[in-house]
Order: C-alpha cells, then structure tokens, then sequence
C-alpha cells in the first residue's frame, strides 16, 4: 500500500476562530493578556462549531456558496463571544473559590 500523507488535512475553523479570538480579545481586559486563557477561548468556540476539514484554503472557497460562507462566519464569530463570556465567568469563579 501506498503511504499516504494526511499533515495537509486541517480543521478550516481553526484559522478563522484563532483570527477572531485575537481581533475580539482587545474587549475582554481580564483575557486579553493572558495567552492560556486565549487558547481556551478557541478550543471553547471550536467545540461549539461543526467541524469543516480541508486540505488546502481553496476547498472552501471553490465548495462553499456565498450564504454557507456567511452563515460559517457569524457561526464563528457567535461562537467565539460564547467562549469569550464562558472562559471570561469561568476565570472569575476560579479567583473567587
């Protein structure tokens, strides 16, 4: 059997939430200085999200509508404020307890 190289296959989810984390971080003071607590950001919104694999950017551009590629995008951007508030309460309970 042939080897096959599966490093090209990537979550497309994955660049547009950490994009979004860092453009949205600015408006959570308590996160935005602390690179831990954005990591979990992402890995909250990406949970919340369908996965969408790829392997090169292209794919998405050339298999999504201009409505998928629109609801994908404020799929994201609504997932990535969730995260932002359920890390940003999760911190404060921590500090608290």
């Amino acid at each position: 059997m042939n080897s096959v190289d599966f490093a090209s296959i990537r979550n497309h989810n994955e660049s547009a939430v950490c994009e979004a984390v860092v453009a949205g971080a600015a408006r959570y003071p308590g996160l935005s200085h602390n690179p831990e607590l954005l990591a979990d950001v992402a890995c909250v919104a990406l949970n919340r999200l369908q996965p969408r694999y790829i392997r090169h950017e292209v794919d998405m551009a050339f298999y999504m509508t201009e409505r998928e590629r629109s609801e994908s995008e404020k799929g994201v951007q609504d997932a990535v404020e969730f995260a932002f508030g359920f890390v940003q309460a999760r911190t404060a309970m921590r500090a608290r307890g």
